[in-house]
């Protein structure tokens, strides 16, 4: 499996699509914090979901899972993707996108790059343990992310 890229611009500036659920039901959302590298000996991984997200509960839900990357010209489908939830519209519908079944999980036609994860490890960042000036930036008043580590199984 190999996989070139500029990894800090590829979730920073260039985002995500992060996908779990099966053909039957499955919920994708955009997601800019993320992660790549070894645990375990294995290639990983790594996400971060707030539990207030409705993509959190098919992550917990299920065993695998996709990170997804996009050419520029999906940037406003991503936007739309970040902004609006699950709960409250097809995504599918409103996105445009193709939805293509991989292995056990779910992707797009559209991504250039797609990591099929196999989920190993699932804990809630503990406030506690993150710096001040961080969690005026991003956590007052709102509830931690929970970081879900998957093995990388493929690379589509």
């Amino acid at each position: 499996m190999n996989f070139t890229t500029d990894i800090f611009n590829q979730f920073d500036k260039k985002w995500a699509l992060l996908t779990a659920g099966d053909e039957k039901s499955f919920n994708t959302m955009t997601i800019s914090w993320g992660g790549l590298g070894t645990l375990w000996s294995r290639p990983v991984a790594t996400a971060y979901v707030r539990t207030s997200r409705y993509t959190h509960d098919f992550m917990d839900a299920n065993e695998y899972f996709t990170i997804s990357f996009y050419p520029e010209e999906c940037r406003q489908i991503l936007n739309v993707l970040g902004a609006k939830s699950g709960r409250e519209m097809d995504k599918m519908k409103e996105s445009g996108l193709t939805a293509k079944k991989v292995g056990e999980t779910m992707t797009f036609e559209e991504a250039e790059v797609t990591l099929v994860c196999r989920k190993l490890f699932m804990q809630q960042l503990e406030v506690e343990n993150i710096p001040d000036d961080i969690i005026k930036t991003f956590y007052t008043g709102q509830e931690p992310h929970d970081m879900y580590i998957g093995e990388v199984v493929e690379i589509i």
